[in-house]
């Protein structure tokens, strides 16, 4: 259950999901127990490319490594190679987040994750689902859009948005350190690279982050960089599933309630917890 969400929070949240003026937006934890976590790629990587430092569970840092021994494309093309082995979610299991979030009547998806689950999550519903990406860099500058030809998404024509990129297309990922530093820098300097319906979504309804962890660096920088975006907006609640750290009990109450107090201050409610558990109090909610 949730530690920290109220009945009032929950009741603003499934009234904003059934007026469709919520948009989730997925995390690795969105599918845990399918694709390994960033830390465990991290610490494999660290261990076959002796990375040298104590950061081992970095993910962005040991890509940076990767890249700066091989070249930019190296860390990306591994992950690419890796996704190809890992099988799809069961999508037939109710519990599963992406099927829950998929059976929710809204029709926009944002992403930060490279894999099409959300995607084909959709198509299992019998909705026509569509995916788009950031044109981040000068590469996909000329990547064909979904939004092109004046396509605008619906709760049976959805539409999935990679912020971070998909596969497999290598060159979109943002996945080291300097890639991180070029997407924040890109789309302060040029605002169209994230398209206007996005942007309007981005202010005019809740944000829903599900799958992250509240020691994810890029979690915070992703916060920082939609701050404009929600600052600017009706002033509506947003949410957040994060897992506690790895800690005692004492350290992760503090953690709790450090966490809760920062994030309430930019308007983001936090549910501590899994996915799993948070998408099937939402399904039960939802249902009654």
């Amino acid at each position: 259950m949730s530690e920290t969400l109220t009945d009032k929070d929950w009741d603003i949240l499934v009234q904003r999901i059934r007026d469709k003026k919520c948009t989730p937006f997925l995390g690795a934890g969105a599918c845990y127990g399918v694709l390994p976590l960033g830390a465990a790629i991290a610490q494999q990587w660290a261990t076959q490319y002796e990375y040298p430092l104590d950061d081992a569970s970095n993910l962005i840092a040991v890509a940076q490594f990767l890249a700066l021994k091989n070249d930019r494309m190296f860390p990306k093309e591994e992950i690419v190679r890796m996704f190809k082995a890992f099988k799809e979610p069961d999508y037939t299991n109710p519990a599963e987040p992406h099927r829950v979030l998929a059976s929710l009547p809204l029709p926009l998806y944002v992403t930060t994750n490279y894999d099409n689950f959300m995607t084909q999550a959709l198509l299992k519903c019998d909705k026509d689902a569509h995916q788009d990406l950031c044109r981040w860099n000068k590469y996909l500058k000329d990547q064909p859009s979904a939004l092109d030809n004046g396509f605008r998404p619906t709760t049976a024509n959805p539409l999935v948005f990679h912020l971070h990129g998909y596969n497999p297309l290598a060159e979109s990922l943002v996945l080291t350190e300097d890639d991180y530093m070029d997407f924040l820098v890109n789309i302060s300097v040029d605002d169209q690279l994230i398209p206007p319906l996005i942007q309007k979504a981005f202010t005019g309804t809740s944000l829903l982050f599900i799958g992250y962890r509240i020691a994810d660096w890029n979690f915070r920088v992703l916060l920082r960089g939609l701050s404009r975006y929600m600052e600017s907006g009706l002033r509506r609640s947003h949410f957040a599933v994060l897992t506690t750290p790895s800690a005692s009990e004492e350290l992760r109450a503090k953690a709790r309630d450090y966490l809760s107090e920062y994030y309430e201050n930019i308007d983001v409610r936090v549910y501590w917890g899994s996915a799993t558990d948070f998408v099937s109090e939402l399904r039960q909610r939802m249902t009654a």
